[in-house]
């Protein structure tokens, strides 16, 4: 796994574990291993919850055997969809990626974005830049102001 999806996996799994953390800390009753007919697969099998879960006072994990996943914690959370976005949360800030899309994290020092061959910026307490591949492209910060159109020329 890439570490730009790494955070975004672990925001979403979290993201999914606090959503159930009610239901799996606060119930007294018994959990249905079977939901109710007519939950059928893609392939025709019955859905089935397995035990694939875990929870307790670290917090909660669970996953769908191929499918999306997810854990939180004290520290934070984490959520990935195998092949689709994933995305990660906690104290020091949060992050998320589409494989093969846009991207971008964000924390206390900024945060930053990109769409791969598309435009891209990153803003912080030091300044901010953009660009657009083969268009304009500029910064700005402490230090002044830059920027520049190709085949026209720069300023700043």
């Amino acid at each position: 796994m890439s570490r730009a999806a790494a955070p975004a996996l672990f925001a979403g799994v979290a993201a999914g574990a606090i959503a159930l953390a009610p239901a799996a800390f606060g119930s007294t009753g018994s959990f249905v291993t079977q939901p109710p007919p007519p939950c059928v697969n893609a392939d025709g099998t019955p859905c089935v919850v397995g035990p694939n879960g875990v929870a307790g006072p670290g917090g909660a994990a669970g996953a769908i055997p191929g499918g999306p996943g997810g854990a939180a914690g004290p520290e934070g959370a984490t959520g990935v969809i195998p092949g689709g976005p994933g995305g990660t949360a906690g104290p020091g800030g949060a992050a998320g990626a589409i494989p093969g899309g846009p991207g971008g994290a964000a924390g206390p020092e900024g945060a930053t974005g990109a769409i791969p061959g598309g435009p891209a910026g990153t803003a912080g307490p030091g300044g901010v830049t953009g660009t657009i591949p083969g268009g304009p492209s500029g910064s700005a910060g402490p230090g002044g102001v830059e920027g520049c159109i190709p085949g026209v020329g720069c300023i700043g």
